[in-house]
């Protein structure tokens, strides 16, 4: 399996809806898989970033990364996601996230730009 990339590599970024319960702890994996659907490429020595930013562009958080052979998974703690949206109606806020890739050969490749929608979260709240 080689590591470098094919040329449709970056063409189209995937689009993803993330839904997110304000308060929660949220994890998304993305695979990197051939053509086959079942093998993974050899993603050695790629090195990753993701970010999150309001509907005006400016950068809000840093999410958290890790990766495996062929896999990233990205994750938002709770800290970060109380800090979104404020009330309580159903969705109580919505922004973009993406994830940045810089390959083996220094190619920097974004592969991932999507949405992420914050429902409101209720626990913990002090009803009357």
């Amino acid at each position: 399996m080689s590591s470098s990339l094919p040329d449709i590599f970056g063409a189209d970024p995937v689009q993803p809806k993330w839904q997110i319960v304000r308060g929660d702890t949220a994890t998304m994996r993305i695979e990197f898989l051939q053509d086959d659907e079942k093998t993974y490429y050899d993603t050695t020595g790629w090195t990753y970033r993701s970010s999150t930013y309001d509907l005006k562009g400016s950068v809000l958080n840093s999410l958290q990364v890790s990766h495996g052979d062929g896999y990233v998974e990205i994750t938002a703690l709770p800290s970060i996601t109380s800090t979104w949206g404020t009330g309580y109606k159903q969705i109580s806020s919505e922004l973009l996230f993406d994830i940045e890739v810089t390959t083996s050969d220094n190619r920097v490749w974004t592969p991932v730009i999507g949405n992420i929608v914050v429902l409101s979260d209720v626990s913990g709240v002090n009803i009357p």
